[in-house]
């Protein structure tokens, strides 16, 4: 006899938990409930979210079957909480279906097992569920990031050779349009250059000089002429909701000798760890190929201790992770990195960073391929945009 597969639910906001969005591939601003229920050819999906929304659902939702709190009233009746009426139906409808233990993956709100508690079932929450799923990106998603990468990197263009273009004036201080050109303006001329796009995005990093030796430090005031500036974007298409996520590096007028070493060294550095993709490879494997090159070129790795010069020279950060729904997502390129997959979408992000000068970062997106993985990045790599 074949044992049937567990019950699972996953529950939340779709606008907000990708994971659910990606599972039933249907937005809705409010929260709802995906049960999954074993039958005997395999399971069952029934989705429970707000009456308004059924007809839409029906349309286009990944479910089986479509229904809203009131199909499942327990006794006692549901709340008048619409996050706490959906945990309730969710509850009730398993009970109904004589479910007594289910999986929830690592989103599941509290709520949720709050209720299925009450109505005596168990929940055992699974940390790996659907994140392997999620990483094995469809056709399809490829495609969508392909496009979220092209319009990153147009505005990535759009915004290097703003910086490469401006006039030095006293103090070496770039000016734009006859204005100081400052961290803050180039982040409006990104946003609205992506808003007209249709993509949604972060606040970008434009972190000029020491500023940019914090990797995460987004970068405020005046730019300045001979001093490398670290543009990083991350934005998200509106329409299918998959980002970009690329970083370059650019230098008005002279470069320092130094940048130009570093940056040469990190061209390298992201060289090996594009190579070293493949399936089966890990993610720590893809690190220390690009540390590896760090280190062979004389430079540090890890964060500065507090009596390290300001002269310390290092990459501060793991070489890159996981992008789709999330910007941030799974496989992490580091220390204990898991096997990739094919499939994943993983960025190559390299970078070298000291306190007195600044840092360079270049970063592209990669699609893991049967024979290693191919680039959806087109643009330049160098300092110099104009």
């Amino acid at each position: 006899m074949t044992d049937l597969p567990s019950a699972k639910i996953l529950a939340g906001v779709p606008a907000m938990n990708n994971t659910l969005f990606w599972r039933i591939r249907f937005m809705v601003g409010d929260p709802v409930a995906l049960v999954e229920i074993p039958d005997g050819s395999g399971q069952r999906s029934v989705l429970i979210l707000r009456d308004i929304e059924m007809h839409r659902a029906r349309q286009s939702a990944n479910a089986d079957q479509v229904g809203c709190p009131a199909d499942f009233t327990p006794e006692g009746g549901l709340s008048g909480d619409r996050e706490t009426a959906t945990a309730q139906a969710a509850a009730e409808c398993l009970r109904r279906e004589g479910v007594t233990s289910v999986v929830a993956d690592r989103t599941l709100p509290l709520i949720f097992a709050e209720f299925l508690s009450r109505a005596g079932i168990a929940v055992e929450c699974d940390t790996e569920i659907w994140v392997a799923d999620r990483r094995r990106k469809t056709d399809e998603e490829i495609e969508h990031l392909r496009t979220s990468q092209g319009v990153t990197e147009e505005a990535m263009r759009y915004a290097c050779e703003t910086v490469a273009s401006a006039e030095a004036r006293s103090g070496g201080v770039l000016h734009h349009d006859g204005e100081p050109l400052t961290s803050e303006r180039v982040r409006v001329l990104i946003d609205h250059f992506l808003m007209d796009r249709d993509f949604i995005n972060s606040r970008s990093i434009v972190a000029g000089g020491p500023a940019g030796a914090d990797c995460h430090n987004m970068g405020s005031g005046n730019l300045l002429t001979g001093s490398p500036v670290i543009i990083d974007i991350f934005p998200r298409s509106r329409s299918t909701r998959y980002w970009g996520d690329c970083t370059r590096t650019v230098v008005h007028g002279e470069i320092p000798e130094a940048i130009q070493e570093m940056h040469a060294t990190v061209r390298k550095a992201k060289a090996a760890g594009e190579a070293a993709v493949a399936p089966g490879v890990t993610g720590e494997d893809v690190h220390r190929a690009t540390i590896g090159v760090i280190q062979q070129d004389g430079y540090e790795t890890g964060l500065p201790t507090e009596d390290a010069p300001d002269s310390y020279c290092a990459m501060t950060h793991g070489t890159g992770h996981g992008v789709g729904l999330d910007v941030h997502e799974p496989p992490l390129l580091d220390f204990k990195g898991p096997e990739l997959l094919l499939g994943d979408a993983l960025t190559i992000e390299p970078g070298l960073y000291r306190r007195d000068m600044g840092g360079v970062r270049v970063e592209d997106m990669v699609i893991v391929t049967p024979n290693g993985c191919i680039n959806l990045n087109q643009l330049s790599e160098g300092l110099t945009w104009n």
